[in-house]
């Protein structure tokens, strides 16, 4: 069991190995710390943390590090995070005002975050699968061509140009615009996916008819576009900068970045605490085959619910740093969103 000042101790080795990379020794701590005790009964405390497998020596007579299970001890006893600066909440408010869609939206929140940490940042989009189609419009291009365009309340827009197996008239393009608008209009992405397969299965054979069969399809596969979870990153650069904070390879981070899906599970399957907060450190990655990173995340509110922004880097980082920048980025998301719904 460890004693308070042993958490204190502990936490004065986070703090002091982030900042400066070294092992930490009880004489440094004594001497940056007013813990008000000796040398001796730090190191007491230290040999404590040790047994309890939250700090380790890297080398034989070196101070010590703290291990994985360290970390997450710390984070778990975080009794504040580091308040942001003015200089970068106004960093946050200038990347984030006046995005162009949604898209550009996510591309400006990862930016300001990895700008704010120098870490990966991660951002899961706003779920569409329970968002609501608002709007379908068909544009004529040509006799057997037409731009399609849905529009969804959660800021969810597809655009596609497809062709038609016969050609249409202005008139005849308008009927199946109101045909498919009556049909799925109103109703939430997955409502309308069960809709489009059903029109997919009609066999009338009018002309009007034939047209939205093959306008459902391509629907279709629009609206499972919606539904596929996705994730935004960016400052992936700051992995080789911090390499030597990894003690084994990058590479599987890098592979992770690529391919998105381990680490959109992974973001999906933290836990967060009661303000919305979640780690994942270290060895705690294993199973997602990253236990050389941390990942903290916030959550933050869409339409249809709840999706997370956070950070990913070595796990020796500054938790209660990332931690803020990441509530406070996802606090002005969620502003931006449902502003953006009330103007809808």
């Amino acid at each position: 069991m460890v004693t308070e000042r042993g958490l204190q101790v502990l936490q004065a080795i986070v703090q002091d190995y982030v900042e400066t990379r070294e092992p930490v020794g009880s004489k440094s701590i004594v001497d940056r710390h007013s813990f008000g005790v000796s040398a001796a009964t730090v190191r007491n405390d230290m040999a404590q943390l040790e047994d309890e497998e939250l700090i380790t020596a890297p080398h034989t007579s070196s101070g010590r590090v703290p291990t994985d299970k360290g970390y997450r001890v710390f984070v778990n006893h975080l009794a504040q995070l580091r308040p942001l600066s003015s200089a970068q909440r106004n960093a946050i408010e200038g990347f984030l005002t006046d995005p162009a869609d949604l898209d550009d939206l996510m591309a400006r929140t990862v930016r300001v975050l990895t700008r704010l940490t120098g870490q990966v940042a991660l951002a899961q989009y706003p779920s569409f699968a329970r968002a609501h189609l608002t709007h379908i419009e068909l544009v004529a291009l040509a006799p057997n061509r037409l731009l399609v365009v849905l529009v969804t309340d959660a800021g969810g827009v597809s655009q596609r140009i497809t062709g038609l197996p016969l050609d249409l008239d202005d008139a005849e393009v308008a009927v199946v615009r109101a045909r498919l608008s009556a049909l799925l209009t109103g109703q939430t992405v997955r409502e309308a996916t069960d809709r489009v397969q059903a029109l997919q299965k009609g066999s009338e054979p009018s002309r009007i008819d034939v047209a939205a069969r093959a306008l459902a399809s391509v629907i279709g596969e629009e609206l499972a576009e919606f539904r596929q979870e996705r994730l935004v990153m960016a400052g992936a650069a700051t992995l080789a900068r911090r390499e030597q904070d990894f003690r084994g390879s990058i590479h599987p981070l890098l592979e992770a970045i690529e391919e998105q899906v381990t680490l959109l599970r992974l973001m999906s399957e933290m836990v967060t605490d009661e303000h919305g907060l979640a780690a994942s450190i270290g060895a705690e990655n294993e199973p997602f085959g990253l236990p050389e990173a941390s990942i903290v995340a916030s959550n933050y509110l869409t339409p249809g619910g709840t999706a997370r922004v956070g950070v990913m880097g070595p796990t020796r980082m500054d938790y209660p740093s990332n931690l803020a920048a990441a509530r406070a980025v996802a606090r002005y998301l969620s502003r931006m969103l449902d502003e953006d719904e009330a103007r809808r």
